[in-house]
């Protein structure tokens, strides 16, 4: 569909330009993102754990049962930094390089990736293919979100220096070879530390710790969001620099 997109608008600038913004507009998550980081701090900060738990699922697959607000806040700001690579930085960088069907094509395989990609014996085959894909797809824009990270920090009240000395110190401690880049690099900036033991489905992951940081608290979620913020910006500034 992209493709064919691409190829009927080479000739009309116009309609390429509104293709490509309503391709962008459909296929980037930040807003969302930003909204869902809110809620969630909003229901820490009342108190709200049954609320919280239930909300979290709108982030991460994560088993949020028995979780506390300490470790419902490092869900909260890991999902947040991991997609703000996923769904902000990958489509921007993908369409300012392959155009509509970058920003679409991308799209795709992100959500393929995000229904049959986890493990499980219905798609242990099929979601292996499709997360194979996607972290190749996401394998420079994940570097990319975390320099991004590491320039960012200081509009966010974080420290640019230590997110790059975290970020290239952990970020191969986490399974995933893209998203432990930009935790760590979130972990470095906001002076916390991410990581440790996660349940998905009653599948117990024990991941690396990111950052020398204090656990995270509910007040670094909305830290989390506003840095989330700021890398989206400076991905923005990046891709129009590259379609130039």
């Amino acid at each position: 569909m992209g493709v064919i997109a691409q190829f009927l608008t080479r000739k009309r600038p116009f309609a390429r330009f509104a293709l490509t913004a309503v391709s962008t507009w459909v296929v980037l998550g930040g807003r969302g993102l930003a909204a869902e980081g809110t809620r969630m701090a909003r229901l820490l900060d009342d108190g709200d754990l049954p609320g919280a738990r239930q909300r979290l699922s709108h982030l991460c697959a994560r088993d949020a049962t028995g979780l506390d607000a300490g470790q419902l806040a490092r869900a909260t700001t890991e999902s947040l930094a991991e997609n703000t690579s996923d769904a902000v930085v990958a489509p921007l960088l993908w369409g300012a390089v392959a155009g509509i069907p970058g920003l679409l094509g991308y799209r795709a395989l992100n959500t393929l990736d995000a229904m049959v990609g986890y493990r499980s014996p219905r798609y242990s085959r099929f979601g292996w293919a499709s997360a194979r894909a996607d972290d190749l797809a996401n394998l420079v824009p994940s570097r990319v979100a975390a320099a991004l990270t590491v320039a960012s920090a200081p509009l966010a009240g974080g420290f640019a220096e230590s997110a790059f000395r975290i970020w290239r110190r952990d970020g191969k401690h986490h399974p995933s070879p893209n998203a432990g880049q930009v935790e760590a690099a979130f972990a470095g900036a906001l002076g916390i530390r991410l990581g440790g033991t996660n349940s998905y489905g009653g599948r117990t992951e024990r991941r690396g710790v990111l950052g020398d940081g204090r656990e995270p608290e509910p007040v670094d979620v909305r830290r989390a969001v506003r840095l989330s913020r700021a890398v989206g910006l400076a991905a923005l500034a990046v891709a129009v620099a590259v379609t130039r």
